[in-house]
């Protein structure tokens, strides 16, 4: 591992412990040439996932744009960002799970509405307006509806 001060390719692990709920070792290490310290994790690297969206076309899985996506629909509501993490995390580790190169980008969205569902039903409903495609105010009233008669029970 080089330094990222001075380049040197010798340093020593000080710390070790486990980050990304388990699944990478974060390491605190010291340059054996300049002294400085810096951190470094390790990850195993995983098969790539591409996604298939609704028009053919194949794009690498990204879970910093799942993420975003799930955090804007849950803009300044009660819903804390570690939170949301750990379900793109857990959403991200299901999918690789199936061991399968390519998933429809479909049953990602089905995945993350079941999440904000769960978490919030303002962002349930946000993150389905966009996609779902609402086009009208009544298909709004309509998800809002349902999302109702779901809390009754």
């Amino acid at each position: 591992m080089k330094c990222p001060y001075c380049a040197t390719e010798s340093s020593k692990v000080l710390e070790s412990r486990d980050a990304r709920a388990g699944e990478a070792v974060r390491r605190r290490r010291e340059c054996d040439a300049c002294q400085r310290r810096f951190t470094t994790f390790e990850e195993v690297e995983r098969q790539r996932l591409y996604l298939v969206k609704r028009d053919g076309t194949r794009e690498e899985f990204s879970r910093e744009k799942l993420l975003a996506g799930m955090v804007l629909a849950c803009r300044k509501r009660p819903v804390s960002h570690g939170c949301l993490v750990e379900h793109a995390q857990r959403i991200e580790r299901d999918l690789h799970d199936r061991g399968e190169a390519e998933v429809a980008s479909s049953e990602v969205g089905k995945r993350v509405m079941q999440c904000l569902l769960a978490l919030d039903g303002v962002a349930y409903v946000r993150f389905a307006s966009v996609y779902e495609q609402f086009e009208s105010p009544e298909e709004f009233a309509q998800r809002v509806r349902e999302l109702g008669s779901l809390m009754v029970m």
